[in-house]
């Protein structure tokens, strides 16, 4: 078989495929959208997809998290602009783990479902199905968070190409009612690799012409209206958010100031020093202290 009989064969193997997911293609099942603030997206054995009422949602306040006053100013502006009806953008927040990336978005909606605000978080595997997803909440009231949780994508996956789309460039509009906000520890969302730096080429005026590959896995996160960027906390903003948390958890002041060179040396076991592993430690030494502690109502793990 030559190359022209090889690809016109692909080509009419493609429309087959195409026409037989069409066929196969089940609706989404609409839920009680009375019963909570948040949901999951998930899909059973046979494909059928469904949107399931998230039971317990995480108290979690935008108080609640110290240490991040610039980011979190930035995403509550976004989001109060939205669920006004004003223009807004998707959101990608990204960068160092622990530092509060997905308890914002979080926060962000028990501070607004008052006022309609809805979340509905979708996985990675999950996202060749945003465009149904979008279209079944697009004629309702409320104003939904798509919420993509940890998200990167390895080369070629089919919910990078759904995710781009939904974002920019289909050619039917998002709905008004719908945004997208995403967390990930990669900027641009995709593994980046030292020989793609060999498809650059440089010109005698010193002009630096980026590889397609390169521009393709910048073209995603450049379709984020609002960049949002997290970084590592210092010492003393590591012993500021795991005082709040004793203190959320009814520790009293003195064994709050007390439990500092515990919380530096849990720290340093963990290698890491983020809002995690500060709440973490917080319920560990709260609970090996209820004469003390338990007295105070703690927000969920961020």
């Amino acid at each position: 078989m030559n190359d022209h009989r090889l690809t016109a064969f692909l080509a009419r193997s493609e429309r087959f495929m195409d026409r037989v997911e069409s066929a196969l293609r089940l609706d989404i099942e609409q839920p009680d959208w009375d019963q909570s603030i948040a949901f999951r997206y998930r899909k059973r054995v046979s494909g059928q997809g469904y949107i399931v009422p998230v039971r317990q949602v995480g108290a979690m306040r935008l108080a609640d998290l110290r240490e991040i006053d610039i980011q979190k100013e930035k995403i509550r502006r976004n989001t109060a602009q939205f669920v006004a009806g004003l223009t807004a953008n998707n959101v990608l927040l990204t960068g160092a783990r622990g530092t509060g990336k997905s308890s914002l978005v979080r926060a962000c909606l028990n501070t607004y479902c008052d006022q309609g605000l809805r979340l509905i978080e979708v996985d990675k595997e999950h996202l060749v199905d945003l465009p149904d997803i979008v279209e079944i909440v697009a004629t309702r009231p409320e104003k939904f968070l798509i919420f993509c949780d940890d998200l990167s994508f390895d080369q070629g996956e089919a919910g990078y190409k759904a995710l781009k789309s939904v974002l920019d460039g289909s050619v039917s509009e998002t709905s008004a009612n719908v945004l997208i906000y995403a967390t990930s520890n990669r900027r641009h969302l995709l593994p980046e690799y030292m020989a793609e730096n060999l498809s650059y080429t440089h010109t005698d005026s010193g002009e630096v012409h980026p590889g397609e590959g390169v521009e393709e896995k910048i073209s995603l996160s450049e379709r984020f209206g609002l960049w949002v960027s997290f970084y590592p906390f210092t010492q003393d903003e590591y012993l500021h958010i795991a005082d709040q948390w004793l203190s959320a958890l009814g520790v009293s002041p003195e064994r709050v100031q007390q439990a500092r060179p515990e919380a530096l040396i849990w720290a340093l076991e963990r290698g890491s020093r983020t809002g995690r592993v500060a709440w973490q430690f917080a319920k560990d030494y709260a609970g090996r202290q209820p004469a003390v502690a338990g007295t105070g109502s703690a927000s969920a793990e961020p």
